[in-house]
């Protein structure tokens, strides 16, 4: 579904991740579905979404982003650098799931409507604290370790 909104509306946008590619919807401030794209998970893929989302006119609010941690991390970080308010979205409980069914744009859609309603209000996972550091320090360790008790 795509088509284009009015100037000055405000958009909210989801993003149902994955390994491959993305999906994103564009919401009006009552929820309706006004269009949805699926785009590349490469960094072309993310600048190009980015500009998908702000040609839409209006001024876009926010972009609720599923695992923000793992595959959404990327896309949180170039949406951030843009000035783009991202927000960390759980994916769907499984009742919801059951009751609306599961597919990109069922859960891309449920991701920016959780946005607009409030419910989802998660600060997206950055990557680079002090619990990421050790972990990487851990990882180092272990390789360094490993081929030493193999002798």
């Amino acid at each position: 579904m795509t088509s284009t909104t009015h100037d000055g509306l405000q958009i909210t946008s989801g993003v149902d991740t994955h390994g491959l590619t993305h999906h994103a919807p564009m919401i009006d401030p009552v929820g309706r579905h006004l269009a949805d794209q699926e785009f590349p998970a490469t960094i072309g893929g993310y600048r190009d979404l980015l500009d998908w989302m702000r040609s839409h006119g209006g001024g876009l609010v926010a972009v609720g982003v599923e695992g923000t941690g793992a595959y959404g991390a990327e896309l949180a970080r170039v949406l951030t650098a843009a000035g783009v308010t991202v927000i960390e979205v759980g994916r769907p409980d499984r009742k919801t799931r059951r009751s609306k069914g599961k597919s990109d744009p069922i859960d891309a859609y449920a991701a920016a409507t959780a946005v607009l309603a409030g419910r989802a209000t998660g600060i997206p996972k950055s990557r680079d604290g002090v619990v990421e550091a050790v972990w990487v320090l851990q990882i180092a360790r272990r390789s360094a370790v490993r081929p030493a008790l193999r002798r």
